[in-house]
C-alpha cells in the first residue's frame, strides 16, 4: 500500500509538472502558469493576430479596438484602445495571461496589471524572424503547440525563401514613409527596415535609433531615395505619396519610384508582415528595372 501510495503522489507531482508552462518574454522576463492559458487578453491589435497563428483563438476573451484580423478577432470583448486601456475591463474578463505591447502600452499600466496579481508578457519583435519565435511562445502558453510549430516552421521557410532571392540583389536607397503631418519614417531598429533589409534595400534614416523618428522634408531631399515606400492609415494609397513629385530633383520621383504597401501587412509584427515584405520586395526590384542602361 505504501509503495502505491508513493506512485500515485509521484505521478500527481508529474502531471502537475506537466500541466506548468514557462517562456522568457521580450524583455528577458520569465513568465510561468501553473497551466495552459484558458483566458488571455491582449492589448494591441498585431497580437491578436500572432495569437490566432499559433492556434490560440479560442482562448482569447478581450483584446483592444482596430482588432480585426482574422475576422473571428472582431466579437471579442474590447478593453479600450492599445495606448487608453480600461483596467476594469481588463479585470473583469478574469484572464490568466494577458500579452501586452513594449512600445504601445504605457509602461505604467502594464506594471499597474502585474500589482493587481496579474500575469503579463511584454511583446517587442523587432525582427522579422522574431514572429516566428513569438507564435511559438505564444503557443506554448496557451498549449497549442501543435499548431503553433508548424506555423512558426512554415514562417521561417517562407522567409528564407524572400532572403534567398533578394537580399544579395543590387541595393536601392529606400525611404519608408509612415505619414505626412508630422513626416514620420523608420529607424535602424523598427521592423520594417529590417523588412528593407530583406530586400535587398538601404533605409536612408537606418542610421537613427529612434523606431519612428520624425524627418524633414529637407533631410529626405539631401537622402536623395531612389524608391519612396509609403503606408498610410488604409487600404488605399495615401494622397500625400504623390506630393513628392515636385521636387523632380528626387531620383524616386525621377524615375516614377513612388509605391505603396497596405499598413495592415507591414506595419503590424504578425505573420501577414511576409505579405507587405513580398510587395516591398516587388515594388524595390521595380525600381531596379528602371535605372538606366
Amino acid at each position: 500500500m505504501r509503495t502505491t501510495l508513493l506512485a500515485c503522489l509521484l505521478l500527481g507531482f508529474l502531471n502537475v509538472a506537466a500541466a506548468e508552462v514557462s517562456v522568457r518574454d521580450d524583455e528577458g522576463r520569465r513568465v510561468r502558469l501553473a497551466q495552459p492559458a484558458q483566458r488571455i487578453v491582449t492589448l494591441a491589435p498585431h497580437l491578436v493576430e500572432t495569437l490566432y497563428a499559433a492556434g490560440a483563438g479560442e482562448q482569447l476573451v478581450g483584446t483592444v479596438e482596430f482588432s480585426d484580423f482574422p475576422l473571428a478577432a472582431k466579437k471579442k470583448a474590447r478593453v479600450g484602445g492599445y495606448s487608453q486601456l480600461d483596467l476594469e475591463a481588463i479585470v473583469a474578463l478574469k484572464p490568466d495571461l494577458i500579452i501586452a505591447w513594449a512600445s504601445g502600452n504605457a509602461p505604467a499600466i502594464v506594471e499597474r496589471l502585474r500589482e493587481l496579481g496579474l500575469t503579463v508578457y511584454v511583446s517587442q519583435p523587432n525582427r522579422i524572424d522574431d514572429i516566428a519565435a513569438e507564435i511559438e511562445r505564444f503557443a506554448v502558453l496557451a498549449g497549442t503547440s501543435a499548431v503553433g510549430k508548424p506555423a512558426a516552421a512554415s514562417f521561417r521557410s517562407r522567409l528564407a525563401a524572400l532572403h534567398k532571392r533578394y537580399s544579395a540583389r543590387p541595393p536601392v536607397r529606400t525611404f519608408y514613409q509612415i505619414w505626412k503631418q508630422p513626416l514620420m519614417t523608420v529607424g535602424g531598429k523598427q521592423i520594417i527596415s529590417n523588412v528593407v533589409r530583406l530586400c535587398g534595400g538601404d533605409n536612408v534614416f537606418g542610421t537613427l535609433d529612434a523606431l519612428a523618428p520624425t524627418v524633414t522634408v529637407e533631410a529626405v531631399i539631401a537622402a536623395n531615395p531612389e524608391a519612396i515606400i509609403a503606408s498610410g492609415m488604409g487600404e488605399s494609397r495615401p494622397e500625400w505619396l504623390d506630393d513628392w513629385r515636385r521636387w523632380t530633383s528626387l531620383t524616386a520621383v525621377a524615375r516614377d519610384n513612388l509605391f505603396f504597401v497596405p499598413p495592415d501587412l507591414i506595419q503590424r509584427h504578425t505573420p501577414r508582415l511576409l505579405d507587405g515584405a513580398e510587395r516591398l520586395c516587388q515594388h524595390l526590384e521595380t525600381a531596379r528595372s528602371r535605372r538606366p542602361r
